[in-house]
């Protein structure tokens, strides 16, 4: 691990108080008795693929429950990937605190830092916490080695089949549907895995009640990654005539091949190219179901943690790895610079936190586990690069830690974002986009050669190339905007 450089925004941190054991708030910070954590992981989940946070059409009255009863950050995002699946890298980050090319090297020296107790729950198991975990993991590490309880640990994603790809071709293609259970995927063992882990998350509540040491879960459900499966009353909710297209859709996205998002990557895979408006709506229809099915579960997790007494002294926690391209830019996937791919729901209810509150500073995802240590009165070790949440909740801070926000897939994208633009990098397709996001949410409408925008753009490049020195990224784009400042 020597040689990993300080993420510049370390010393925010410290000046700020987040996880260095200061007290913030009376509610949150300074409690007669450590609070407890349940943290909810879900997978491929867009920051609006909740009833409550702008999907209309979704029906998730759980996921709903815990925006109206807590704090939701509208604008977190994962920082990216070194390789196709990004769940890795999200999740890696958020389990040592590193960013996204220290996870990277770190990666092969994963067990040696279990040994020095490096992980997130290793660390508040340091700090008397009992640690249960089940679901998925995708991590170079023993789950054993870090938590204390373990069941039902699950792969990346369920085992696929040949012929949940390329489809729906049309209409009357349905040999693939989300509740046959003969592909098994998710049906694998005889009962869906959602339920599995609502039933493990259950079992460990029991546990935790009859202990008096405070108890972190860390829960990880598969979906609603593909394949897309759930039970027929699940995908009867969302009948196709209900779907409409998202606002970005198009039959191919053209830099898709340069990009690395080519029908070569399994996620752009799963439907025909060029996309159609059937395809595309077969799979939004799969992906609400699943997350529908998902959410069900997830109240069942909610009742049994009220049942067992530790609601009121409880902070729930939910996000997502990444988002999903579902359809939209022609893309199915999560391996993009878009929003829809790199940003996602982040929800903390819990005591002291306002209900009903939004907030909408730039953070990432990762910021959880830091916060997780503040609010259990845990030092923040040199290690962890990312920042605790509590002094935007607490409104010590109304504006973001962070000046941008980055974003990386292999050596193919390159992403920066202010709370206004958004300037993402195709090096290979010798291609830059510039997007206005105050006008133009859903980046259908590239600036980049506007001449209004000029400034803007050189600005963004000046700020995308701070963020690649700060964060060791390895791709020279010097070179490339030395090209496009002649043009």
């Amino acid at each position: 691990m020597k040689g990993i450089q300080f993420f510049l925004l370390l010393t925010v941190t410290v000046l700020v108080g987040g996880c260095s054991g200061k007290v913030q708030n009376d509610k949150l910070t300074n409690r007669a008795e450590k609070p407890n954590f349940l943290f909810i992981f879900s997978d491929d989940q867009r920051y609006n693929a909740i009833h409550a946070l702008g999907d209309q059409t979704l029906q998730t009255p759980n996921l709903d429950r815990l925006v109206r009863g807590g704090v939701t950050f509208t604008h977190a995002f994962n920082m990216g990937a070194w390789h196709g699946a990004v769940c890795v890298a999200s999740r890696a980050m958020m389990l040592t605190g590193l960013t996204v090319w220290e996870a990277k090297n770190a990666e092969a020296h994963f067990d040696s830092m279990a040994v020095q107790k490096k992980f997130w729950p290793q660390q508040l198991m340091e700090a008397g916490y009992e640690t249960f975990m089940a679901g998925k993991w995708h991590v170079k590490v023993k789950t054993s080695d870090v938590f204390h309880h373990v069941v039902n640990v699950r792969p990346g994603m369920p085992k696929d089949s040949p012929e949940g790809y390329n489809r729906p071709q049309t209409k009357n293609d349905t040999l693939w549907q989300p509740w046959n259970t003969t592909y098994e995927g998710y049906w694998a063992g005889g009962k869906h895995w959602s339920e599995v882990l609502a039933d493990d998350a259950i079992g460990f509540l029991k546990q935790a009640a009859t202990i008096e040491k405070p108890f972190f879960m860390y829960l990880a459900f598969n979906a609603p990654h593909d394949p897309r499966q759930s039970p027929k009353e699940y995908v009867d909710k969302y009948p196709l005539e209900d779907i409409a297209l998202p606002e970005s859709y198009l039959d191919i996205y053209p830099y898709k091949d340069s990009i690395g998002c080519s029908p070569q990557l399994r996620d752009e895979r799963l439907a025909p190219f060029p996309r159609t408006p059937h395809s595309v709506k077969t799979h939004i229809q799969e992906y609400y179901s699943i997350i529908s099915h998902m959410d069900h579960q997830i109240g069942r997790i909610l009742q049994a943690l009220e049942e067992s007494g530790k609601m009121d002294n409880t902070y729930v926690i939910f996000t997502s790895d990444h988002g999903l391209a579902a359809g939209n830019h022609g893309l199915l996937g999560k391996q993009n610079m878009f929003d829809h791919s790199v940003r996602v729901p982040l929800i903390i209810m819990g005591p002291g936190v306002e209900k009903g509150t939004k907030l909408s500073q730039q953070v990432y995802l990762q910021d959880i586990m830091p916060t997780t240590y503040e609010l259990a009165g845990i030092k923040k070790n040199n290690q962890v690069r990312f920042n605790s949440l509590i002094p935007y909740v607490t409104g010590q801070l109304s504006e973001s830690v962070y000046p941008s926000i980055y974003g990386c897939y292999m050596d193919l994208q390159r992403m920066v974002r202010t709370q206004e633009h958004k300037l993402i990098v195709y090096p290979t397709a010798r291609k830059v986009l510039l997007f206005d996001l105050k006008k133009d949410p859903y980046e259908k409408t590239d600036l980049s050669a506007v001449p209004e925008y000029k400034e803007v753009l050189k600005s963004l490049i000046v700020e995308l190339q701070r963020q690649q020195k700060v964060l060791n990224d390895p791709l020279d784009l010097t070179p490339f905007f030395r090209e496009i400042s002649a043009l």
